[in-house]
């Protein structure tokens, strides 16, 4: 569990944040947040704000601390054993960390899709609806609304309106990851989380998802982590470069791809380490 901080420390905080302030338009503020896994610490009083409606890329070298931070955002690092967090991550007007936040209802609303696509051994059809059957949905006229809803919000409903009841299993890498989209946008999130949704896919199948994204922007807030700083100037409107733990760098994506303000961020972007 986090300590939260004071109200004396806000101004201090929002001082010490990196990057653009957006106010009313930001979804996330992160104030001084630090992670432990056990007595590793793995991010250091990172300060930032993620905006609404717009696509915010987590960049840096392997080990840097990019898919922790995201996990921050829905409380997933919560599951792992030994893990002590300090500083605050307030969605929306409320501290994630507040003792009264149903997590579970927190991480409907901040949906995550994952590395490796991981549809259900179930039809399509069911992968789609599963989240929206624990809900407490159980009508099927409208679950077969929400499920044609989702395939289309993920670009996949005419590859598959004719299979819906086939295994999820026999869709392809970019298909079973579009999928995981589905499942996600079915229950109704304000965030999309994305770690590394792309590792695993060809480019064609890349590019699809990536299409899928810039779509997906007018009805969510996004954040990606990538290792791909191509993929991340591609997609992103902003970018956030992280080494060792530490936000060293974060604005908009091409002003920090063209000129960077930090000289780490120069070297990782131009080769000369990662």
């Amino acid at each position: 569990m986090a300590s939260i901080p004071s109200q004396a420390r806000l101004e201090t905080e929002s001082e010490n944040r990196t990057g653009p302030d957006f106010g009313a338009d930001s979804v996330f503020d992160l104030r001084e947040l630090s992670l432990w896994y056990g007595e590793k610490q793995a991010l250091q009083e990172i300060s930032m704000q993620v905006p609404k409606h717009q696509i915010t890329a987590f960049i840096g070298p392997s080990g840097c601390g990019k898919s922790t931070l995201l996990r921050c955002l829905n409380r997933l690092n919560d599951l792992v054993d030994g893990v002590r967090t300090e500083g605050d991550v307030v969605f929306e007007g409320e501290s994630i960390f507040d003792p009264s936040i149903d997590v579970t209802l927190l991480r409907k609303r901040i949906g995550m899709v994952f590395q490796k696509s991981n549809p259900f051994p179930k039809s399509i059809w069911e992968n789609v609806a599963y989240g929206c059957k624990l809900q407490g949905i159980s009508d099927r006229r409208d679950l077969d609304e929400i499920v044609e809803r989702s395939l289309h919000g993920a670009a996949l409903w005419d590859e598959v309106k004719d299979r819906l009841h086939e295994s999820a299993l026999g869709l392809s890498g970019g298909q079973q990851q579009r999928l995981c989209i589905a499942r996600a946008i079915a229950i109704e999130p304000e965030v999309i989380l994305f770690d590394e949704p792309c590792s695993a896919l060809d480019p064609i199948a890349t590019a699809k998802i990536e299409e899928l994204m810039e779509d997906l922007k007018e009805h969510y807030t996004q954040v990606i982590v990538t290792h791909s700083m191509q993929q991340a100037a591609r997609v992103s409107d902003y970018t956030a470069f992280l080494y060792l733990g530490e936000l060293i760098e974060f604005g908009e994506t091409e002003g920090l791809f063209i000129k960077p303000q930090q000289q780490q961020t120069e070297d990782y972007i131009t080769g000369r380490f990662g």
